[in-house]
């Protein structure tokens, strides 16, 4: 357990001569899978990553920067778990979100080491994932943080009253973090709408899904356009015909609240009922 006196967040600096090559991605909740030297271990929490580069006129040193990093983690309290390569066979599992949407922080693990470290606090652990190339390095720091549910269930009369009122209802849908996963919790709400659905044999609905501005632009995108055909296929599952239903992502455009706060953000995170002809 540390408790060696810490910053904000992300807590660390590089190093004299490095620098972030592109801006950081930071993501206030989101989820990693650090390389424990066995498995990989998914971590949720909040983000920061990005891929180190040299100044310009500063030689880019791996074995520099590598020194610097674990000595300044080591200072921080944090303990190594491993320095290792992951295997192919264990790359090759690796979700495509996070291929895909977090290479910024994941680094070429397919050719370099991984190291990863952990520091143990009294009230939240601090995830380290640092891959050191010849030319390069990326780092993806984690502060735990426990999820917190921002779904309301609303039954299917309110849904119908709300839809007849002003043609559209917002469902805040909980999904796995950062993956179009619906979370069981959910449950409820798509039982909810499919009743509507079953009891308004002519009602067709858009199903739009929409994120918080956290994370880049086209991967908000897929990310709602994923969530949203999630939940239209949970319905046609359900015995609803699929003309009836048509899904669409919009990333974080048309926000119904400030993106500025958590409260903000959850309400950002939604998917919306339309109705159409």
């Amino acid at each position: 357990m540390s408790t060696v006196p810490l910053g904000s967040f992300p807590y660390f600096s590089l190093p004299d001569g490095y620098k972030p090559m592109n801006p950081p991605e930071t993501r206030d909740f989101g989820h990693f899978p650090f390389w424990t030297g066995t498995e990989l271990h998914d971590v949720e929490g909040k983000l920061f990553m990005s891929f180190i580069d040299a100044k310009d006129g500063k030689t880019y040193s791996d074995y520099e920067l590598k020194k610097n990093i674990e000595a300044v983690l080591k200072q921080a309290g944090a303990q190594q778990l491993t320095d290792s390569k992951i295997p192919g066979e264990v790359t090759d599992k690796l979700p495509e979100d996070v291929k895909v949407g977090m290479n910024t922080g994941l680094g070429d693990v397919y050719n370099n080491p991984t190291e990863t470290w952990v520091i143990r606090r009294p009230d939240r652990q601090i995830w380290v994932h640092f891959v050191n190339g010849r030319n390069s390095a990326s780092w993806t720091i984690l502060e735990t943080k426990p999820f917190v549910q921002s779904a309301s269930l609303l039954p299917a009369d309110a849904l119908k009253q709300e839809i007849d009122k002003t043609g559209k209802a917002v469902v805040h849908v909980n999904f796995a973090t950062d993956r179009t996963q619906i979370l069981p919790d959910s449950q409820p709400q798509i039982d909810a709408i499919t009743t509507l659905l079953k009891q308004s044999p002519d009602l067709k609905l858009a199903v739009n899904g929409y994120t918080d501005e956290t994370g880049a632009v086209a991967h908000n995108q897929s990310l709602s356009e994923g969530r949203a055909k999630a939940v239209v296929t949970t319905l046609v599952s359900a015995g609803i015909l699929p003309d009836r239903l048509k899904a669409k992502g919009f990333g974080a455009t048309n926000p119904i609240a400030a993106n500025d706060s958590e409260d903000g953000k959850a309400k950002n995170r939604r998917v919306e009922l339309v109705k159409f002809q």
